[in-house]
């Protein structure tokens, strides 16, 4: 029993690992994906975001890939780029790079992926992103987004919810929950893809250039939703 709790733990172990390792492609080629992400989940029809709902968020974040994995210990890591609306509520400001990091104790076991999309849905949820690190659950209120490019979605939840949640899984995990992870920024890569350490309050701030492997992203948000409505 001692030795089947040891292996059960080092393969978890092993697995975080896999996890970590696995999220280390080039920013420019994370961009490209997180835009693939935004064009595939609002041509989505009958499960895609609603448009209403993307049309009043203040921020959208785009995780591509996002692992889940373990066997005793779980943990969820990702590597994503944020973009909030300009200070006129037309436009959008260039991408700045989050991490997301969280663990869990439980029965669990494989791994898997799944795209991760949220909508920051007011100032109070803009903040939290403007923080150097924030737990969804804990300092941000998160909610599972609804689903449907026609759906009025003016639930309690919705409304109240600082974000609004969606993914797309690919693994061996139904489903999604981000609830105790964390959210900060990723410095490596905004030096990576503005040549300099920069926070992101100042690229969100709408008055950083996009760099030439965002264009592409901000392209396609503005495509989407080029005016925040009320």
């Amino acid at each position: 029993m001692v030795k089947t709790k040891i292996l059960s733990t080092v393969l978890s172990l092993l697995s975080v690992l896999d996890l970590a390792a696995a999220s280390k492609a080039p920013a420019a080629e994370r961009l490209q994906e997180a835009a693939d992400l935004l064009t595939e989940m609002m041509a989505a029809s009958d499960k895609g975001v609603p448009q209403d709902l993307l049309n009043k968020s203040r921020c959208v974040v785009l995780v591509p890939g996002l692992k889940k994995g373990g066997l005793i210990f779980g943990m969820k890591y990702g590597r994503g780029f944020v973009a909030c609306r300009k200070a006129d509520r037309v436009g959008w400001s260039a991408p700045a790079a989050i991490r997301v990091e969280g663990g869990s104790f439980g029965i669990q076991g494989g791994v898997s992926e799944q795209d991760v999309l949220l909508l920051v849905m007011n100032d109070t949820g803009m903040k939290h992103l403007l923080s150097n690190k924030f737990t969804l659950g804990g300092e941000a209120t998160a909610a599972a987004g609804p689903v449907g490019r026609d759906l009025s979605a003016q639930t309690d939840a919705v409304m109240r919810a600082e974000m609004l949640s969606y993914s797309r899984s690919r693994g061996l995990f139904a489903g999604i929950s981000l609830q105790g992870a964390t959210l900060r920024p990723d410095s490596d890569s905004n030096r990576e893809l503005y040549g300099r350490d920069i926070e992101n309050n100042e690229i969100l701030s709408g008055k950083v250039g996009v760099p030439a492997p965002a264009q592409r992203l901000e392209g396609l948000l503005n495509k989407n939703s080029s005016r925040l409505t009320k």
